[in-house]
């Protein structure tokens, strides 16, 4: 079973915020992972740590949205 993790309500609110912009189905996928990488931070948990952990995954999680001139709506 994982180990807990413990966050204020300012740590826990970067990590809320760094979800909100992800596709609902990467959301779960999104914060199990900032949790696991939380528990790997060897100096605790902080404020740095847990931007640090959100940084590392981000990227795996995160499909940009396409904005080539082509794929945009011609109703502008």
């Amino acid at each position: 079973m994982p180990r807990p993790i413990s966050l204020n309500d300012d740590g826990l609110q970067a990590v809320m915020d760094a979800a909100r912009p992800l596709q609902p189905r990467d959301r779960d996928r999104f914060l199990k992972a900032v949790a696991q990488a939380i528990t790997a931070l060897p100096e605790g948990v902080g404020p740095g740590s847990i931007h640090r952990a959100i940084a590392s995954v981000w990227r795996q999680h995160y499909d940009a949205p396409d904005l080539r001139a082509e794929s945009r709506s011609r109703a502008y």
